[in-house]
């Protein structure tokens, strides 16, 4: 029986206000611990498209792959690079 109340039908919990203010207000309450984060784990992006967050070995990796004189000679081009005149 309804008696003239209004009822508001709440959102879905992994939908994310649209509004550039809500959406701020919302990040900041997540990352200060207010409200806990409602996105669903299928939705967040997997850690190869976050970035470091994936982990950053790139570097490590190849140097560790590279022999004495591939490394050599890796950087004698980049020090080439770097003192061209232009």
């Amino acid at each position: 029986m309804d008696h003239g109340i209004l009822r508001v039908m709440s959102k879905a919990p992994d939908k994310r206000p649209r509004d550039p203010n809500q959406l701020g207000k919302l990040m900041v309450d997540i990352a200060s611990g207010e409200i806990e984060d409602t996105i669903s784990p299928k939705k967040k992006a997997p850690a190869s498209r976050r970035g470091h967050a994936g982990g950053a070995v790139g570097g490590d990796a190849r140097a560790k792959a590279l022999t004495d004189a591939e490394r050599s000679k890796i950087a004698r081009l980049a020090a080439q690079a770097r003192w061209k005149k232009g």
